[in-house]
């Protein structure tokens, strides 16, 4: 684990450092910032190339934990100074990090401990404005503990209770802050400016349209079949272009497949190339009219949830229900209210995978935002042939959607064509004045009910969350001290500690040394479910006392949050995840939200109004 923000840097090696590769790879780099020689252009034009190149770099980093975890704000910092103070052209990193995921150390921290001293006077390029959310700023501090001078920033945070905090509290403390289309204006920005939109297009969409940004993926023929006239579709596409599929996948936080898919094809819609994060499966039917038997039916190795009109099949439902696959009614089924529970959810990017028939509706009610287009060299005919797009109501070829800003790249023998449908939304102009940074959630009323939510790290007060980047000191299953990564990692090891087995220790080790929450709960939950037994028989009774001494250790802890716990006072406080309805409030508030009142608990103890021993069921 890296030593705590303030602890001694480790001393600089005895030569200049080299540019930085960190252990975990990405599929794409790019190449160290060249050296321009100073005397061959004008010297702005040199610096500007510089920091153009870097912030690029930057974009880079940030990409690297896609497909490793659940999908997330991208964040990446690169740190390099100059090799001669005499040249500002002739640059070399000296750090680099990026989130790996909700809960780990943020990108700023880890690019500052692996620059060490090297960071003094050096310049801090980030893709995205830090979205600290924690109480603590420990982005902006990490870069000014580092000694960092000057910050170039590609974009500000399209999230509004976190934009312009991060830039104000570094400029704040001294130092120059430079962000791309505001103090940075040339054209050598605008491919780093498109690579900083790009990487995060997922938060974007989300920001601006309130939906997660949706990629509609197929396959097709060179006449345009998605199956032939049988149904039969596999394989139309190579072994490598399915590979790619499996990338698309993981770098998804659902899959979405219509009901036709599930009876002819029965997909598993696993991301099986990667042993990272493991996307929800997401079937819409409406009449629930599906195979009893279905590899989507089997959710120990993925999530299955099952979309229905309200009321249909409720035998099937049950059924479903009891091999562990979570059926959600809609009042009427469609792709808009689908993808209105999915941001709700907290999923920034959903992967459309269905038939025709569900791409028309979905393209129709304007929530696809990206197409993937695999084209193979193949040709079957058809008249009744399925294509990959259904009636969209276009009778000239001059109301067709044009694709924005589209490429092509092949693929073995495949051809794939990407492009936007909608643009991405670059939330850029709108700036706020350094004197108005709004100190909360500015489309939060006074005026309405008094209840706070939180569930996804970057919330307003996404501190609350579990997931949330606080280690805590407790004891481990062999009453030592040990430092849990997070109050998820604690939470989800209890549930075997204290069971003399050894595959129950086993279990433990594994979740103490995930790399991040969501793989913690991920380990946690998929081994409560294979291994039962292995679970302590006190863990339904024990849970809500095991969570409580997690989250007052972390409150204590952390000033910066019993601040922030405070100051939500006279509030509800809400988990608000629509599907865990223990520790969350439910998608319809259905749910008994023990989260949320053992942190009212918590706050009520602080400020003293009931003593500790008054039971949470009565707090609440």
């Amino acid at each position: 684990m890296p030593p705590p923000l303030g602890a001694a840097a480790p001393a600089p090696a005895a030569t200049a450092p080299s540019f930085i590769h960190l252990a975990l790879s990405t599929r794409r780099r790019v190449p160290a910032p060249r050296a321009v020689a100073a005397a061959s252009m004008p010297a702005s034009h040199s610096s500007h190339e510089h920091d153009a190149l870097l912030l690029h770099r930057a974009t880079d980093v940030a990409d690297r934990s896609a497909g490793l975890t659940s999908p997330h704000p991208n964040f990446g910092c690169v740190i390099a100074r100059p090799q001669r103070e005499t040249d500002s052209a002739d640059s070399l990193v000296v750090g680099e990090g990026f989130l790996y995921a909700q809960g780990t150390p943020c990108a700023e921290l880890l690019a500052a401990q692996e620059a060490g001293e090297h960071a003094r006077g050096a310049t801090a390029y980030l893709n995205l404005e830090p979205g600290d959310c924690y109480g603590d700023s420990t982005a902006v501090r990490s870069l000014v503990q580092a000694g960092i001078t000057r910050v170039v920033v590609g974009l500000r945070h399209p999230l509004k209770h976190l934009r312009g905090k991060a830039i104000q509290a570094l400029r704040s403390e001294g130092i120059q802050v430079d962000v791309v289309g505001e103090d940075l204006q040339n054209i050598l920005f605008e491919e780093a400016l498109k690579s900083c939109l790009t990487v995060n297009a997922p938060l974007l969409y989300r920001a601006a349209f309130h939906v997660p940004f949706s990629v509609l993926k197929y396959a097709m023929t060179a006449d345009g079949k998605i199956a032939a006239s049988s149904g039969h579709a596999s394989w139309i596409s190579g072994k490598a272009s399915r590979g790619r599929v499996f990338e698309l996948r993981g770098r998804s936080d659902a899959i979405i497949v219509g009901g036709n898919t599930v009876r002819f094809d029965d997909p598993r819609l696993t991301a099986r190339h990667i042993k990272g994060h493991v996307p929800v499966r997401i079937v819409m039917s409406q009449s629930l009219n599906l195979p009893e038997e279905a590899n989507l039916w089997n959710v120990n190795d993925a999530y299955t949830i099952v979309a229905t009109q309200r009321g249909a099949r409720r035998d099937f439902q049950k059924k479903l229900a009891r091999k562990g696959v979570e059926v959600v009614e809609f009042d009427m089924l469609n792709p808009r209210d689908v993808m209105s529970y999915c941001y709700d959810r907290g999923y920034l990017s959903v992967l459309w995978e269905c038939g025709g028939t569900l791409a028309a509706s979905a393209i129709s009610a304007s929530v696809i935002h990206k197409v993937y287009v695999f084209m193979a060299p193949k040709i079957i005919g058809g008249l009744n042939a399925p294509t990959p797009v259904g009636e969209l109501g276009m009778s000239q070829m001059t109301q067709a959607i044009d694709l924005i800003d589209h490429s092509y790249e092949k693929i073995d023998r495949d051809m794939l064509l990407s492009g936007y449908i909608q643009p991405i939304p670059d939330l850029s102009p709108v700036i706020p004045s350094m004197d108005e940074i709004p100190s909360v959630d500015p489309e939060v009323s006074p005026y309405e009910t008094n209840i706070i939510s939180f569930y996804k790290t970057w919330d307003t007060f996404g501190a609350f969350s579990n997931f949330s980047p606080h280690p805590i000191h407790m004891p481990d299953e062999n009453g030592d001290s040990f430092m849990w990564p997070t109050v998820e990692h604690y939470y989800q090891a209890h549930k075997f500690i204290g069971m003399d087995n050894p595959e129950a220790r086993t279990i433990v080790q594994e979740i103490k040394l995930a790399k991040s929450p969501e793989e913690a709960a991920r380990i946690g939950r998929t081994r409560q479910k294979e291994f039962p037994e292995l679970v302590r028989a006190d863990w339904e009774t024990t849970k809500i006392d095991v969570m409580y001494r997690a989250i007052k250790h972390k409150f204590s802890t952390y000033p910066g949050l019993t601040n922030m716990l405070l100051s939500t006072a006279g509030s509800v406080l809400v988990e608000a995840s629509p599907h865990d309805l223990f520790w969350g409030g439910g998608r319809e508030g259905e749910g008994l939200n023990y989260l949320g009142r053992l942190l009212m608990q918590l706050r009520s103890e602080i400020l003293g109004t009931f003593p500790a021993s008054v039971e949470v069921g009565e707090a609440a």
